[in-house]
Parts: structure tokens; C-alpha cells; sequence
């Protein structure tokens, strides 16, 4: 579309036409183009639109985040259900290989769901033999033996989202987060923090305003390539409809406030720009660890 409005722009011998109704040709002006950009698009069949970003942030040499985002369209010809895939990993600052860790448990990950679903992609109506939340536990899982295969003493958070129509199947496993933010404002956390110090607060040992600035708040009990045995929290939950899913490390979360992260959100122009004024904001308040964010929104 922009393309025509270029061409219309250029078009310096144009001579309005004027029929029926006064009909006129006369190439839009710069004001009526951008108005007609700028509205709210409507997509035929409903479809998931993802942005991202990411930093090292202002006090780490490098990053040791990997993060993922996939969105397609499956089904038939006479209906098809918005697919998508969002992984953030978080590979543990301290531990060797950190950044191997992370981006190897995402790839082994991707690759799992991928290979599981591809028959169903191929071919919309062949029926899965594992529901979609056994699909996600066996991907952990896989991930689990990886990392410690590739990346033996290190470790990772791991949060991933895996979309199926209105339905989403989120595998959790660190402090990495998934948000559920809603356009009125609210958001409410999907996961819960494997760490020490939530922990202690969930127990009512300690308050929230303690566990912020706990000296051990970045101690994970539970986390990929930490222990043979893994349990990773595996759920389903409706998607955040209309509202947005984010998932983020937590160089995101631990330093921008809930209001500052709906605030950036409500304000930017499309979810890559909101996605860039998160990072900066964390940057902007220290850039302490390295930030990974993903925004996702279901348009219909």
C-alpha cells in the first residue's frame, strides 16, 4: 500500500477526474495518507503480530540471553487459527557457558515442537497423539539433557509461550516471566519465580519490599542443567484477549515498575517500538543484567 501512495505521489501531471459524486483523482495529500496508515488494522483470519528486544545492558560485557519468536497461520482453506511460538531464555550470570546454555535449551526446544507439529501443519486435519502441554513438558525436558550435555555447570531459566487459536501453553522453568497485560492496565504474572527469595515470600518470611532487595533474590532453586531431575511448571491459559502476552528476563521486570511497562506499551506506535522503549527504560534505571523482552498481541 505505501508503494501505490508513492506512485500517486509522484504522479506530477495527474488531473482530477470528476464523474458520478464529484469522484476525484488527485493523489492524496501527506496528512490523508499517514490517516489512513495509522488506523487500526483488521486481519482476516486472526493473527498474532510479535515484537522484540534485547540489550546486554549497561553493567555485563556480554549477553547471555537468547530469545525466540514464530507466528504462522494453520488450518483449512475455510478457516485457519493464528500459531506461535515465544521462548526467553535467561542463561545464569556467574555460571560457565551461560550464553551456551540459553541458546541451546531454546534450540532444542524449537526444534522439539517443531518436529511434533509439523505433521498437523502439513496437513490440518491429522490428530496429534500428545496434547499440546505433553508436547511442551517432553521440549523442556529435552533441553534439560542438552544444556547439560553442551554446557555442563551452567544453567538457565527458560519461559515459553506456544499459541493454538485462543489457547496458549506456557512451559516455565527459572525467573524469567510471562505477563498477561490486559488494555485496561493490569497485569497479572502467568508464572511463578523458582527462586529463593520468592520462596521466602510466598512462606511470608519475608515482604515484597524485602525480596526486591534481597541480597540472594537472584538464587534459582530450580533451573535447566541444575540437577538431573527436572519439574517445570506446564499450564494453559487463555490468551490475553484483547490485551497482550509478554514474556521478559529479569532485566526487564526486577527494575521497570508494572505501571512504567504499561505505560511504555500503551504509548508506542506497534509492539517493536513499545519492545525498544522497554529496553531503553531498563537501561534508563541501571541496565543491571542482561534484557530480553517479548510483546505478542492477537489481532482479529
Amino acid at each position: 500500500m505505501k508503494a501505490f501512495f508513492q506512485r500517486l505521489r509522484n504522479r506530477k501531471n495527474t488531473k482530477p477526474f470528476t464523474g458520478d459524486g464529484n469522484v476525484s483523482t488527485i493523489p492524496l495529500s501527506e496528512k490523508q495518507i499517514q490517516a489512513v496508515l495509522s488506523r487500526s488494522p483488521h486481519f482476516e483470519p486472526d493473527q498474532l503480530v510479535a515484537g522484540c528486544g534485547q540489550s546486554s545492558g549497561k553493567q555485563r560485557d556480554h549477553n547471555e540471553d537468547t530469545l525466540f519468536a514464530l507466528s504462522i497461520g494453520v488450518g483449512s482453506a475455510v478457516h485457519q487459527y493464528p500459531l506461535g511460538l515465544f521462548i526467553v531464555a535467561d542463561g545464569m550470570g556467574g555460571h560457565q557457558y551461560g550464553e551456551v546454555a540459553s541458546s541451546t535449551a531454546v534450540r532444542t526446544l524449537v526444534g522439539h515442537i517443531l518436529r511434533k507439529m509439523h505433521p498437523y501443519l502439513v496437513n490440518p486435519s491429522y490428530s496429534m497423539d500428545e496434547s499440546l502441554q505433553d508436547i511442551m513438558r517432553a521440549g523442556v525436558n529435552e533441553a534439560q539433557r542438552a544444556v547439560m550435555q553442551a554446557a555442563p555447570g551452567s544453567g538457565t531459566t527458560l519461559t515459553a509461550a506456544l499459541v493454538l487459536g485462543q489457547q496458549m501453553t506456557i512451559g516455565h522453568v527459572g525467573d524469567s516471566r510471562a505477563y498477561a497485560i490486559r488494555q485496561d492496565g493490569q497485569m497479572e504474572p502467568l508464572t511463578r519465580d523458582h527462586s529463593l527469595v520468592r520462596r521466602l515470600e510466598e512462606l511470608g518470611q519475608i515482604t515484597s519490599k524485602e525480596a526486591a532487595a534481597h541480597p540472594q533474590r537472584n538464587v534459582l532453586y530450580r533451573a535447566l542443567g541444575q540437577g538431573d531431575i527436572l519439574e517445570p511448571d506446564i499450564f494453559t491459559a487463555p490468551f490475553p484477549q484483547p490485551g497482550y502476552l509478554m514474556l521478559c528476563s529479569d532485566g526487564l521486570w526486577s527494575v521497570v515498575t508494572e505501571h512504567d511497562i504499561h505505560k511504555i506499551i500503551h504509548n508506542s506506535s506497534n509492539l517493536q517500538t513499545a519492545c525498544q522503549g522497554l529496553v531503553a527504560a531498563a537501561n534508563e534505571a541501571g541496565g543491571p543484567d542482561n534484557i530480553s523482552v517479548v510483546l505478542v498481541r492477537m489481532f482479529d
